[in-house]
């Protein structure tokens, strides 16, 4: 819809409509005309609004190149400057969604399973068969109880699930507890 625009200084507004649209000389006059009237509060409430010139000035110049489209199409705003306002508070907005989920997914893009070659994940793979062992050796009950405890699940969800009251099962995840602390702290590796 929109064509990925260089940066433009806001000097050159004139030149930048000439270079990417042949508007007509009515379009090429309403904007330098609104561009002189508004540009500097507008470019002010954009600041305010993303706290970063070079942000800022984006914003700014999109909105113009917005306003060319729309008198363009034959949909002129009633009210201009209210209308530009509009354009840059939207695209700020827009513009801090994407930077959002940009930020969300920055972890996903990190491969995690080849960075330190097969080292770590062997080593991985000890430490979760020397936990299955450990807590093989463990009662049942308590087993229960602490798989629950590690998946999320609050104390009485345990103690309702193994059949004992909550003191009784505290009690219990305690001291299997510390059995996994003994039993796993001679084969954890000396790093």
């Amino acid at each position: 819809m929109y064509q990925v625009l260089t940066f433009v200084p806001m000097d050159d507004l004139e030149a930048f409509v000439g270079a990417y649209a042949d508007p007509a000389p009515r379009t090429s006059d309403l904007v330098a005309t609104t561009y002189d009237a508004h540009q500097r509060e507008l470019f002010s409430f954009a600041l305010r609004t993303s706290r970063d010139r070079e942000v800022a000035e984006d914003l700014v110049h999109e909105s113009f190149v917005r306003l060319i489209v729309e008198v363009e199409a034959g949909r002129e705003p009633t009210n201009i400057r209210a209308w530009l306002y509009r354009v840059v508070a939207n695209l700020a907005v827009s513009r801090a969604r994407r930077a959002a989920v940009a930020q969300k997914q920055l972890g996903e893009l990190l491969d995690r399973g080849t960075e330190g070659g097969p080292e770590p994940l062997f080593l991985e793979q000890e430490r979760r068969s020397d936990l299955d062992a450990v807590l093989a050796e463990l009662g049942a009950d308590a087993r229960t109880a602490l798989l629950m405890a590690a998946n999320g699940f609050s104390g009485l969800e345990i103690a309702e699930a193994i059949g004992r009251s909550g003191n009784a099962t505290r009690s219990m995840m305690c001291r299997a507890r510390l059995q996994l602390r003994e039993r796993l702290s001679p084969m954890e590796p000396l790093a």
